[in-house]
């Protein structure tokens, strides 16, 4: 018996990698609750889901699957119902599919990739979905340097016609998939069980080849999370409202939100877009923003500059150190003086006065770096564990 075409009322969210690209950042933290502007990065997905009347999410997880499920729970908080498979190995974006196939309700389902951060019009590209009657519909976004992704080419009616790898001597902008799907069940019978298999690679071009596979654009806003620099503008993007996110109603319209428990010395500025969490202490003449985010219980020195930086729960901020373009993970220290220009320092780095850290520079977990030994950073660049 055929079920009835209706707008998806669950989803699949894929959780499963490991989030190399995004190092240190991930080090021990999974992608999908690494925090961004303070709350989980997958609460953005599940808020939108949510918004759209999606009642369920599947969780097709892996790599530190305890941890997201810690994190995330039943849904309740987030609005919705939320269950978990977990891969025993990795299955490819298809198989991680596939994999939630006895837990998924009749119907159509949406598809999320688990770094993407969006205000894609769901019940939009549901209703192209209808419309079109596909066994599939991709999201799909312009951008003006493709040469990192997958381009996609529409015929006149919508259908997709072709898919072009990563093309390098591309110029101008150009519709690329954007990582957020509506699929018919049917789709999973191409999908091999139990071994790794791509959606883009495997399932898409055989759908378009039948003509069953159709493009939705959206000119929404779109960003992938997977390397430090876009996950810091994923930052100044909420911040910013450029992005429709729960966040914005604790910004308000002075864009800036500060904790009734923080505390901030009197000669202190705070310039916003800005937020402050709870607890955190800014000290005398210290300036914090435009564009910046401190978690729960950080510390501004006194004369402290922090502008166009992430400082997660608990970082420390010594005195007169100036931090610009950097994140600092929960935990992390940096001492008087100390300078961070397009620094990347991971949980519990513990950065001696009177340093300068910078250049793209990433620095592993519980790193150690004595006062005024600056000539040794470059040797900290890109190592796990140091």
């Amino acid at each position: 018996m055929s079920v009835a075409r209706d707008i998806p009322r669950q989803a699949v969210i894929l959780v499963g990698g490991e989030g190399t690209r995004l190092r240190p950042i991930t080090s021990r933290v999974p992608k999908p609750v690494t925090p961004v502007v303070e709350r989980p990065f997958v609460a953005y997905i599940l808020d939108n889901l949510t918004r759209h009347g999606v009642e369920r999410a599947v969780f097709s997880s892996g790599f530190l699957a305890e941890a997201i499920q810690a994190v995330i729970g039943d849904g309740a908080a987030f609005g919705l119902e939320v269950s978990y498979v977990v891969e025993e190995e990795p299955l490819g974006t298809a198989g991680a599919i596939a994999n939630c196939d006895a837990v998924l309700d009749e119907g159509s389902f949406f598809v999320f990739n688990g770094d993407v951060l969006s205000d894609v019009d769901l019940s939009a590209l549901a209703a192209t979905h209808l419309e079109k009657g596909g066994m599939g519909t991709i999201f799909l976004t312009a951008v003006d340097d493709p040469s990192r992704y997958g381009l996609v080419e529409l015929r006149e009616d919508g259908s997709v016609a072709s898919f072009l790898e990563k093309p390098g001597d591309w110029e101008g902008t150009a519709l690329i998939n954007a990582g957020v799907y509506v699929l018919e069940p049917e789709v999973l019978e191409l999908i091999p069980r139990r071994r790794l298999f791509s959606i883009e690679r495997g399932v898409f071009p055989k759908l378009a080849s039948a003509g069953s596979l159709y493009g939705y654009v959206d000119r929404g806003y779109w960003r992938d999370i997977g390397t430090p620099d876009s996950y810091l503008q994923a930052h100044f993007d909420i911040l910013s409202r450029q992005v429709d996110t729960a966040v914005a109603g604790l910004l308000g319209d002075q864009y800036l939100y500060l904790s009734p428990d923080a505390e901030v010395a009197s000669s202190a500025r705070v310039v916003p877009p800005c937020y402050i969490g709870e607890g955190v202490r800014i000290g005398e003449g210290a300036r914090v923003g435009p564009l910046a985010v401190l978690g729960g219980r950080a510390v501004v020195g006194e004369g402290a500059v922090v502008t166009e930086a992430v400082a997660q729960a608990e970082v420390v901020i010594g005195s007169y150190a100036q931090v610009e373009g950097s994140v600092l993970v929960r935990g992390a220290s940096i001492g008087a003086g100390t300078q961070l220009n397009g620094a990347v320092l991971g949980e519990g780095c513990v950065i001696g006065a009177g340093n300068r850290l910078a250049g793209g520079i990433c620095v592993y977990p519980e790193t150690e770096l004595p006062d005024n030994s600056i000539q040794f950073y470059e040797q900290l660049r890109g190592r796990e564990g140091a």
